[in-house]
């Protein structure tokens, strides 16, 4: 499942682990204040998902060098929602966002958003390296939404051979009853007293 990204990253990078982190943080307006405190409890070598779309760019681009300064300090893998460009001018490990957006560009690592087969499908043209796959519980963020449940997040997790991240709802119970090696969470990461 683990693969070598050496040619596509910052030299820094080399100290990263060459397996997929187990745990993801998410980050967006709603867990902004709690971010520092949750990099430095997630176990190390962990992921942090920089989305924080909700700020202007140069605010954005600031906040990000914060949270960076800390991740690395914690070998947490750093991944920009954006583009594979900006990711690399940003010094992320790598870009996250749907197939679409992610389809063309540079090499870089390239985690990828997927919610059917379709969108299964569409992360492998887009050269995805991971899928997040979600919702797979129902959700802050899209209340009242569908979701996967457990059963259709793992028929769909068995039709590819890239490494999948369970998102939409998880905390460390869920995932372990789910049996998804990897997850990702934006409230299910943060201290209870943020």
């Amino acid at each position: 499942m683990a693969r070598c990204y050496s040619e596509a990253m910052p030299k820094r990078q080399s100290a990263l682990p060459t397996v997929w982190p187990e745990v993801w943080l998410v980050s967006d307006a709603r867990n902004d204040a709690a971010l520092e405190a949750a990099l430095a409890r997630l176990p190390r070598g962990s992921g942090l998902i920089y989305r924080h779309h909700h700020l202007p760019p140069a605010e954005r681009r600031v906040r990000f060098e914060r949270l960076a300064a800390l991740a690395r300090r914690r070998s947490h893998w750093l991944i920009l929602a954006g583009s594979i460009a900006n990711a690399r001018a940003w010094r992320a490990d790598g870009a996250y966002g749907s197939p679409a957006a992610l389809a063309s560009g540079p090499a870089g690592m390239r985690l990828v958003t997927a919610h059917s087969l379709r969108e299964i499908a569409a992360a492998r043209r887009a050269r995805a390296d991971a899928i997040l796959l979600s919702p797979v519980f129902a959700t802050r963020s899209h209340p009242g939404g569908r979701w996967l449940g457990p059963l259709r997040f793992r028929q769909l997790a068995r039709r590819t051979d890239l490494p999948v991240i369970a998102l939409g709802g998880m905390t460390r119970d869920r995932a372990r009853h789910l049996g998804s090696p990897a997850w990702a969470a934006i409230d299910g990461l943060i201290p209870k007293d943020s």
